[in-house]
């Protein structure tokens, strides 16, 4: 059976899944407060999504769901408040991005926190594997977007080295805040969407590290999707109120 999950608009109605072909709800994951892109499918296992407040008050906690039961079966409690979640493709890692700009790598067997580092001046606002699980994207309310190779991340000798700046690329076009990425990575054609609320999506050259075209719309881009013909920017399609096919 396919699944759609998504987050609904209402903290109090929690997190909704639907079947793909019938269109009926199967599932109602409540007592979720999720920010946009804070929840994340950890493979086929289970469901996880952070929490920027509950009902204590406090904040920086991750709730994780089975698929087949309405209540959170796990809670955890990071460092501080985590803005943006994401899983690798296998559900081995998650990573979460923090108010502060951190950025936090856990192995989902163990529980344990891998790897810690300072990845933006602001809060970060989106995170994405690359389809090899060979890089990491993050995007930023400061309109940052940076490429980390998973690598290079745990080579503590070349970190040392380099400082602050391992990561990859460091796209910096945006003006305001990231607010959603996806990417093709298809070798050295591999593609780098991201969206902004400064009413701008802009597509670069993972290879390259350059931007290739930049595209103006007369809203802020909220969510970004890529059918089959990924690399293809005539088939790029972007989701404001409506699908709109961009030339």
């Amino acid at each position: 059976m396919e699944i759609s999950v998504t987050g609904l608009s209402s903290i109090d109605n929690g997190i909704g899944s639907w079947d793909l072909k019938t269109g009926t709800e199967q599932l109602r994951f409540k007592q979720c407060a999720s920010p946009a892109h804070g929840l994340t499918a950890v493979g086929d296992k289970f469901l996880a999504a952070s929490q920027l407040r509950n009902a204590s008050g406090s904040s920086g906690s991750i709730f994780f769901w089975s698929w087949n039961k309405p209540q959170a079966e796990v809670k955890s409690f990071p460092l501080e408040s985590i803005t943006a979640l994401a899983a690798n493709m296998e559900g081995t890692y998650i990573v979460g991005g923090g108010a502060s700009g951190d950025i936090f790598l856990w192995e989902v067997s163990s529980g344990k926190l891998l790897k810690k580092w300072h990845g933006h001046d602001q809060s970060v606002t989106c995170l994405l594997f690359s389809g090899d699980d060979s890089l990491l994207v993050s995007g930023s309310k400061d309109g940052y977007v940076r490429v980390w190779s998973l690598i290079r991340l745990f080579d503590d000798i070349q970190r040392q080295q380099q400082g602050s700046t391992f990561y990859e690329h460091d796209f910096n076009e945006h003006t305001t805040s990231v607010t959603d990425i996806v990417i093709d990575y298809g070798g050295c054609n591999a593609l780098l969407v991201t969206a902004s609320e400064d009413c701008t999506c802009k597509v670069w050259s993972l290879s390259k590290g350059k931007l290739l075209r930049n595209i103006i719309f007369p809203a802020a881009i909220n969510a970004l999707a890529l059918n089959s013909y990924k690399h293809h920017f005539s088939m790029l399609v972007i989701k404001i109120a409506k699908f709109i096919s961009v030339p």
